[in-house]
C-alpha cells in the first residue's frame, strides 16, 4: 500500500501528460485546428487527482467549459475587452456556473482566454467541445481502467 501511494504522483502526472498529449497532437499534427486550451490543463488536474469531486464530473466538464467560452465571446462581441469587461466576464462565468450547477472551476478562465484572444464563435466547437470531449473520454478511460476507480460518479 505504501508503495502505491509513493508512485501515485507518477502515475498521475503520467496520465495528465497522456491527455495533454493527446490534445496537443491533434492540434498540430492534423488539419481540424486546435483541441486544446490553456484551462484544460487544470481540468485535468482535477479529474484525476479529485476524480469524485461534483467539479470533475463529465456534465460541470463539458457545461462549465461551454458556457465559459460562451460568455467571454458575447462579452467580446458586444462590449469588448477592458478591465471593467474581463472582471465582469468572469464574473458572470461564475454566477450562471452556480445558477445552473455547472461549476468547473478552470472554466472561470475561459472569458480571459475568449477575450484575449479574440475568438469567435467558431472557437465553441473547437477547442472547447471537442477538447472537452476528449478530456472526459480519457479520463474515464484511465480513471476506470487503469487506476481502477469510481469515475464518473455523476454524469450531470
Amino acid at each position: 500500500m505504501k508503495i502505491q501511494k509513493k508512485i501515485e504522483p507518477v502515475i498521475m502526472g503520467i496520465s495528465a501528460s497522456i491527455i495533454i498529449s493527446v490534445l496537443a497532437f491533434l492540434s498540430f499534427e492534423t488539419s481540424t485546428g486546435f483541441w486544446l486550451i490553456f484551462s484544460f490543463g487544470s481540468t485535468t488536474l482535477i479529474v484525476l487527482l479529485f476524480h469524485e469531486s461534483k467539479f470533475s464530473q463529465p456534465g460541470n466538464i463539458f457545461f462549465g467549459h461551454l458556457l465559459g467560452i460562451i460568455v467571454g465571446i458575447l462579452f467580446n462581441e458586444f462590449v469588448g475587452m477592458s478591465f471593467i469587461s474581463l472582471g465582469l466576464a468572469v464574473g458572470t462565468t461564475v454566477a450562471l456556473m452556480m445558477y445552473l450547477k455547472i461549476i468547473h472551476p478552470p472554466a472561470a478562465a475561459n472569458p480571459l482566454i475568449a477575450l484575449f484572444a479574440d475568438v469567435s464563435f467558431e472557437y465553441v466547437v473547437f477547442p472547447v467541445i471537442t477538447g472537452t470531449l476528449v478530456i472526459i473520454i480519457l479520463s474515464i478511460f484511465i480513471n476506470k481502467l487503469i487506476l481502477k476507480r469510481n469515475y464518473p460518479t455523476k454524469w450531470l
